[in-house]
């Protein structure tokens, strides 16, 4: 049996590595249109900013170091240019010499990833203008640093590549600005939990430009660019465009295989295409959103090489599947871990499916022990069951187990209920005695036996401010004279019992504290005293004034 696979990054490579370990006599051919295979693309930004010291630290495979593993016939600078699905060959370019030849096969993988958009603007050819998608655009960015020893930079994009870019510019001394269409960056996030990711980069003296639209770049005479903005035009001395990227799937349409209106190659669970000897894996394909089902296209890396691996299986004769992707994810900004996994509000309401949501923000480890910082974290569940559906967080540490964590949640359909049961590690470097993902299950578990009930920072600018509700800050008198909410007074919860007379139990009672804690105590107080009407606002005033 013969097997070419066409990609030799992620997906391609695990394929390529899997069907080895499966069968030693199969031939396999990789053909990659680079000139390298098995590199680390999730550490270019890195490399760029200084923190991976060397370049071939990237290269995690070389063709004759996975030859001599794996006995695999890779060949790098060779371009898939077409497929013909009847005489089952492949039309591949040399690059280097630029000439054609047909390489048949009894299976064929693709792997082709996904490349960079660039709009139809002005100035997209510009020499100062990069995208970053492999080591020649890594190449390109750290050489013209290098050598002409820009001053500042704009990243057009606020998405993972974007954020890391701005991250690792700033390492390299430039100044950064950011240029987001939307209204937040990081769209796995969000709004409310985004503000804290804006809030931070701003400290790091980033400009960012929010719901700002990109019209493309001039050349000026001092060899600068201008970046049209709209009524916010800038000059810069480079571009790094990062708004995307699409499936490059060109081969494929060509060949007759069936794509979505992206080009995203549709496969079945086993990765197999409309063409049964024809699989495709990575960036490339539409896979089911794990919660919600529908399909999707979700370029990360760890569930490429899942996809290769489930394709090699099944040409090897093991029955293998892959479930779903649900998108699980951590991102480094700056002095910050922020991580999502599963749905997002925003995801939720397209899918049609019912939500509820809470928000914590527990300590990283047990409070007493010195150098710990609050997580902030954002569930969805479902209220019917109270299974997680999604999870979102921000913080200095201690964020992404906890995401992990509730990762394997969503994956084995965990309820509330079960994340209190988890038997977690402790001690006090590390967490607390109920760690951060137990809280959420106490949280969601007290809201869905009505014990407590919320409302939501979008909704404190409208509670009425005339006497009908009333309006409590629970905080201490200090907290409450540094900042406080029009129209709430203060009654600390430790005070409260003594000053139930100044409440009246027949009025709705709108609960305020800074993390959230303080206001639900003070909830469960005025519920068993009377009091039938008490929300508490969720994430308390640190979400609300984040925001």
């Amino acid at each position: 049996m013969k097997v070419v696979i066409v990609g030799g990054v992620a997906g391609g490579a695990t394929a390529a590595a899997r069907l080895r370990r499966l069968d030693e006599q199969a031939e396999i051919v990789i053909l990659e249109r680079g000139g390298y295979i098995s590199f680390a693309n999730c550490g270019l930004p890195y490399y760029i900013g200084g923190s991976i010291k060397e370049r071939d630290e990237l290269l995690l495979q070389t063709p004759e170091s996975f030859h001599a593993r794996f006995n695999v016939d890779v060949r790098v600078n060779q371009e898939a240019v077409a497929i013909d699905r009847e005489a089952k060959t492949v039309t591949v370019c040399d690059l280097l010499v630029g000439q054609e030849y047909l390489e048949p096969y009894d299976k064929l993988i693709l792997a082709p990833g996904a490349k960079p958009n660039i709009p139809d603007l002005p100035g997209m050819r510009s020499e100062r203008l990069f995208t970053l998608r492999n080591i020649a655009d890594t190449d390109a960015i750290k050489e013209f640093v290098r050598q002409q020893h820009p001053q500042h930079a704009t990243i057009i994009g606020g998405g993972y590549i974007g954020v890391e870019m701005a991250d690792n510019l700033l390492d390299a001394g430039l100044a950064v600005s950011i240029v987001q269409r939307s209204g937040h960056v990081i769209k796995t996030l969000d709004a409310d939990i985004a503000a804290q990711v804006h809030a931070h980069i701003y400290a790091k003296g980033v400009k960012l430009y929010l719901n700002t639209p990109f019209d493309g770049v001039q050349q000026q005479p001092d060899g600068r660019l201008k970046v049209l903005l709209g009524n916010k035009d800038q000059l810069t001395d480079m571009v790094i465009l990062a708004i995307g990227v699409t499936p490059d799937t060109r081969i494929a349409q060509e060949a007759g295989l069936v794509c979505d209106a992206k080009g995203g190659i549709i496969v079945n669970e086993k990765m197999l295409t409309s063409d049964p000897d024809v699989y495709a894996v990575g960036d490339a394909v539409v896979v089911k959103d794990l919660i919600g089902g529908q399909p999707a296209l979700i370029p990360l890396a760890g569930p490429a090489n899942k996809q290769g691996r489930v394709a090699a299986d099944n040409i090897a004769g093991i029955d293998s599947v892959y479930r779903g992707t649900q998108g699980s994810s951590v991102l480094k900004v700056f002095d910050l871990t922020v991580a999502s996994t599963g749905l997002n509000e925003k995801q939720a309401q397209a899918a049609g499916i019912a939500y509820g949501k809470v928000y914590l923000n527990p300590a990283s480890h047990a409070a007493y022990y010195p150098g710990g910082s609050p997580i902030s974290l954002k569930v969805l569940f479902s209220p019917a069951d109270g299974r997680i559906l999604g999870a979102q967080g921000v913080g200095s540490e201690g964020v992404d187990k906890r995401i992990d964590v509730l990762a394997v949640a969503i994956r084995a359909q965990m309820t509330a209920h079960d994340l209190t049961e988890l038997e977690l590690c402790y001690a006090p470097p590390y967490s607390s005695a109920k760690d951060p993902v137990n809280m959420v299950g106490y949280v969601i578990e007290n809201l869905m036996a009505g014990r407590v009930r919320q409302f939501f920072w979008d909704e404190v600018d409208d509670l009425p401010r005339d006497g009908s509700v009333q309006l409590i800050d629970v905080r201490l008198p200090l907290e409450y004279a540094r900042d406080s909410l029009e129209g709430f007074v203060n009654i600390p919860v430790d005070n409260l019992r003594a000053r139930l007379s100044e409440l009246d139990p027949a009025k709705p009672v709108y609960l305020v504290c800074q993390s959230a804690i303080r206001s639900y105590i003070a909830a469960r107080i005025l519920s068993q005293h009377g009091f039938a009407d008490v929300l508490h606002l969720a994430g308390g005033y640190r979400l609300y004034s984040s925001i």
